[in-house]
């Protein structure tokens, strides 16, 4: 095997993935809901200059 982890390493490394899997979908949900209130709040800042 190229590629030998010790038992439960790979459990380990599996867990933090799906943390960091789960974070993405988060912020990816949270830009997709608060995208158009945050692009139309950064215009009205720009239109007052």
């Amino acid at each position: 095997m190229l590629f030998h982890l010790p038992p439960g390493r790979g459990q380990g490394l599996l867990e933090y993935a799906l943390i960091l899997v789960l974070v993405a979908v988060i912020v990816l949900v949270v830009l997709v809901l608060l995208g158009p209130a945050v692009g139309n709040m950064f215009s009205s800042v720009v239109a007052m200059f």
